[in-house]
């Protein structure tokens, strides 16, 4: 028994309540290294009448590690807890104080929970685990009123650069809403909507007022209703780690340097505020003069930006903030914005955009989600690259899962491209089927996927600018057959709870074979998924051990297939996949 590879603490994504009745414990044991692991639970205050022993099951594994977990109800909601270690007939029990060779008699040693406080648990909102998001940069979706567009935009449809403007607004939006709703979208996340002077809208001049290019704060109010009447979510981008060269503000301390009012909202490192050699003498996002960095310590910039949360959410019921730049703004800020918006509408969405771990965001203090960029990489890797075989890919599933305790991992913002990166039909080369397989996985995996505007009908394009294209309206320039495949995904997703759940298992993944096959399952409905897939360029053929006689339908074809001596036969093409719902279990021979 590895014991230096046995690993546990308690709170964060290792012991959690799940709900208000349900506690969750893991544990971490070198791969393949422990036979069993068993929970003993009970409550520290009346530890003989309550303790109990549960098996672990491994939920998650990766290269080097199983992770294991138990769930347990506590009668009290308190909870002290360790746990037995079993490898053949050695026993090894771990508590708070370390490993020892026999259960301890007092529960003092072992771990504690103190208690469930119903604060202290992280809830997203029910609706995102249903949700499958679309991201729309707004000034490249559709002009729906040319007279709001700037004076020098140019025709729908040219190519895109840093600084041109094609006239995308909300009306525009709204004539298109029939497409939304027919592709199964049931909310919408915006790039920026606030005035501000770029295309992007990144750079904030006035946070209370839409940009005039796009309409009107009633124009609107007015397009969150019609989406509510759909059904469909709003979620709004907000820029708090930086504001634009416009902002009042800024605008006031260019003016009067150290003596403006507003001179401490900003980091400025040397007096007057300029640009030496690139580098700006006040602070920013990365290098750009245009966003400087707002401090969002100063009473009088928390304030402001706390009355622009409240505003957008109460006075023109969003559902929901997307928050850009979010790593790099405080801790304490992001607190008070949740508990700010939270005392509005309990069941508003905050996300937070960070590319990287995100631990210390997600407990439930802060965000609800993050944009789930490893995800992102390890699906690219996988399905596009060619950077990873099956075995390598399950390995990355298997560390996402045990990153994030289960309500995170509910309401992870899943996306597969975005604003800031490069058209997923290019990544493929045009090679429509690695899309297909990526979407699949996105559409097939636990979380809230989000489809990137015009990834549906076929746009291409590399990194900004040329991922942000003006959106394919013309039905004869649109890859309906894709459009088709999207729409259907979709649907079977929202179809089947199996496929939104988190209950995940890598049945076939091997070293070497671009293939790989994962269950999914839904305990509450008995629902049993299977999807299968190749990422490789030759044909394959899988035997999984799915058992005897167990009849299977390919979704896609409604073509079934027979598990025969405890086998299911599968081929696949070159860059296929199947996606398959346990139709019939037939009862056994007599």
């Amino acid at each position: 028994m590895i014991l230096e590879a046995i690993y546990h603490r308690p709170k964060l994504n290792w012991s959690y309540a799940y709900d208000r009745s349900t506690m969750h414990l893991r544990l971490r044991s070198k791969r393949g290294d422990l036979d069993a692991a068993i929970a003993i639970t009970g409550d520290k205050y009346a530890w003989d009448r309550t303790i109990t022993h549960t098996p672990m099951h491994i939920f998650a594994r990766d290269e080097m590690f199983d992770y294991w977990e138990a769930e347990t109800s506590p009668p009290y909601r308190r909870l002290r807890y360790g746990f037995q270690l079993i490898q053949g007939e050695e026993s090894v029990w771990m508590t708070e104080r370390g490993f020892e060779q026999a259960l301890p008699d007092h529960p003092l040693e072992f771990f504690d929970f103190p208690f469930m406080n119903p604060v202290d648990i992280f809830e997203p909102p029910a609706w995102v685990k249903d949700a499958v998001f679309y991201q729309i940069f707004p000034e490249r979706y559709a002009n729906g009123d040319p007279s709001i567009s700037p004076k020098n935009a140019e025709p729908w449809g040219g190519e895109p650069t840093p600084v041109n403007f094609f006239g995308g607004d909300l009306q525009g939006v709204l004539d298109h809403l029939d497409h939304i709703s027919q592709l199964g979208i049931n909310a919408i996340y915006f790039c920026p909507l606030f005035e501000a002077t770029t295309n992007h809208k990144y750079n904030t001049g006035d946070y209370m007022k839409v940009d005039p290019h796009f309409g009107t704060n009633e124009q609107f109010k007015a397009f969150v209703d019609a989406c509510h009447q759909r059904g469909i979510r709003v979620v709004l981008d907000a820029v708090f780690n930086h504001s634009g060269r416009e902002f009042p503000p800024f605008v006031d301390v260019m003016k009067n340097g150290a003596t403006s009012p507003y001179a401490d909202w900003f980091y400025i490192k040397d007096w007057p505020p300029r640009v030496e050699d690139g580098i700006p003498t006040y602070d920013t996002f990365a290098f750009e003069p245009l966003m400087p960095k707002l401090n969002t310590e100063h009473p009088e910039v928390k304030a402001y930006l706390l009355e622009v949360g409240r505003f957008w959410i109460e006075e023109m019921d969003i559902d929901g903030w997307r928050l850009d730049v979010a790593n790099e703004v405080d801790h304490q800020f992001w607190r008070e914005f949740r508990q700010t918006v939270k005392a509005i509408k309990p069941d508003a969405y905050l996300l937070g955009e960070i590319w990287h771990d995100s631990l210390m965001w997600l407990q439930g203090d802060q965000f609800d989600a993050v944009m789930n960029y490893p995800f992102t990489n390890s699906v690219l890797d996988y399905t596009v690259h060619g950077k990873l075989d099956g075995f390598g890919f399950a390995n990355e599933i298997g560390k996402l899962l045990a990153a994030y305790s289960q309500p995170v991992t509910e309401a992870a913002f899943n996306l597969l491209g975005s604003h800031d990166t490069p058209r997923l039909l290019t990544l493929c080369d045009g090679d429509e089927r690695k899309m297909k397989l990526a979407v699949t996985l996105l559409l097939t995996y636990p979380g809230v996927p989000c489809i990137y505007y015009g990834d549906e009908v076929g746009l291409d394009g590399g990194y900004d600018p040329g991922c942000r294209k003006c959106m394919e309206w013309d039905e004869t320039k649109q890859n309906r057959e894709l459009l088709d495949f999207f729409t259907r995904t979709i649907s079977l997703r929202k179809q089947h709870p199996a496929l939104r759940s988190t209950e995940l298992k890598i049945i076939y993944a091997k070293a070497g074979d671009p293939c790989l096959a994962i269950e999914r399952v839904d305990s509450q409905t008995g629902e049993r998924m299977l999807l299968v897939l190749n990422a490789g360029d030759e044909p394959c053929t899988l035997e999984l051990p799915l058992g005897d006689r167990n009849v299977w339908r390919n979704l896609f074809t409604s073509n079934t297939v027979e598990a025969r001596q405890n086998k299911l036969t599968l081929d696949l093409e070159a860059y296929g996949f199947s996606l398959m719902q346990l139709e019939v279990k037939q009862p056994a021979e007599a």
